[in-house]
């Protein structure tokens, strides 16, 4: 039932019933209808809502299951046609896009409640100063290698490359020594193929926008785009066939060198016969420290549902450090933390293989908020595309990118 049927509900039940009914009408819970992107609700989840309802008398969380391809569009449907849900899970990089069409109510976060976070993370929620949502998933990349591929061709299995010039040369090294593509690099009309760019972005201390302005064409970025073209010889053959989990399944069967991935890559890995190891991407000349793309989902709130201070309670207190700890660190969760704790430290002490994917927070790089997410999406696929199939040179690849993102921006 929504928030306004419920409403006119209780306003037709006040006028025409007895002092009795009223009474019942207005002890009626009231709702936080939630859509809950994936197949199930998680049981944390669901433990949490209890809890929350628990201290909350009078009060309702509601969640409605969609699945992860429809839920944000019907997230947005809901909000343009005027009858929102009081939240939703969706990526964070379309806050900008809902905060300017003004469907959203921004969600602040105190001084303490940033400094709980690692480095950066509130950067993903973050446009014009003010947070319009709460992260509750997070993931970041790190180097996949294959030690066997790397002793074939004469690398030391143990040492991954540290610099874009050490994974170049290593990836050469492994496909002329061993017919094998030493590097698996994406670059199909898919929505990562962006997303592995902005990591080498990233690990050269790069922009696509600073606030307002367009900073794209820079020597850091040139610089990433450059070393995309020397790999390309040495990667797996046609890049634009291949996203990213394409790639992943190749090196699964021990076919290419190296790849950059999540963590569900060493769930997988952990499962097979490859010799693998995982460590921090490699870092271009600009680098300032280890980085990586910051990707984070969030829980927004909608205006105009007579809920919104109540679902922002919410919202905080399932992302909050006790819940979302539980949440992300289960087992096969595949979720990097949003904060440090002991419970951190004791997780990847039991499993070293997460600490490349938290060394990489520190410098890492939200996605980037445009009013167009998916034109600027789509600008930075065509820009990869042009240079990895050789129809356009780096610069010139840059300059067109910088210039078509001013729309989008």
């Amino acid at each position: 039932m929504t928030i306004a049927y419920k409403a006119t509900f209780l306003t037709l039940a006040l006028l025409g019933s007895t002092a009795l009914g009223s009474v019942a009408a207005q002890a009626a819970d009231q709702e936080i209808s939630w859509i809950y992107c994936g197949d199930t609700i998680d049981p944390i989840h669901e433990k949490y809502i209890k809890e929350w309802e628990g201290k909350n008398p009078g009060w309702k969380v509601t969640p409605e299951v969609v699945g992860w391809a429809q839920c944000q569009d019907k997230a947005t449907t809901l909000a343009v046609a005027g009858t929102p849900v009081g939240m939703a899970y969706v990526g964070s990089r379309a806050l900008k896009e809902f905060a300017e069409n003004e469907l959203i109510v921004p969600v602040p976060m105190t001084e303490d409640e940033k400094k709980g976070y690692y480095p950066n993370i509130v950067d993903t929620v973050t446009f014009e100063g003010t947070q319009w949502g709460v992260p509750i998933a997070f993931s970041t990349k790190a180097l996949y290698w294959n030690k066997d591929l790397f002793k074939q061709a004469g690398l030391d299995p143990e040492v991954p490359p540290k610099t874009w010039a050490e994974e170049i040369a290593f990836a050469k090294q492994i496909k002329e020594k061993t017919g094998i593509a030493g590097y698996g690099l994406p670059a199909k009309t898919f929505d990562n193929t962006m997303h592995q760019f902005m990591h080498w972005v990233y690990t050269n201390n790069g922009k696509v926008i600073d606030g307002d302005n367009i900073v794209i064409d820079s020597p850091e970025v040139l610089a990433a785009l450059q070393a995309y073209k020397d790999i390309t010889p040495f990667s797996v053959e046609g890049a634009t066939a291949y996203e990213q989990n394409e790639i992943r399944a190749i090196f699964l069967d021990g076919k290419v060198g190296m790849i950059q991935s999540g963590s569900g890559a060493a769930a997988r890995l952990k499962e097979t016969k490859v010799n693998w190891g995982v460590a921090p991407l490699p870092l271009g000349p600009s680098a300032k420290g280890d980085g990586t793309l910051l990707i984070t989902d969030s829980l927004v709130v909608f205006k105009d549902t007579g809920v919104e201070e109540k679902a922002i309670e919410f919202a905080k207190f399932i992302t909050s450090p006790g819940p979302q700890g539980e949440y992300e660190l289960q087992g096969g969760a595949g979720l990097t933390p949003l904060r440090p704790s002991p419970k951190v430290d004791e997780f990847v002490k039991a499993d070293p293989s997460w600490k490349p994917f938290i060394d990489g927070i520190a410098y890492g790089g939200p996605e980037p908020l445009f009013k167009d997410f998916k034109g600027f999406q789509n600008t930075m696929i065509e820009m990869v595309q042009s240079v990895v199939t050789g129809k356009a040179e780096p610069a010139d690849a840059l300059k067109k990118a910088a210039a078509d993102l001013e729309q989008y921006k």
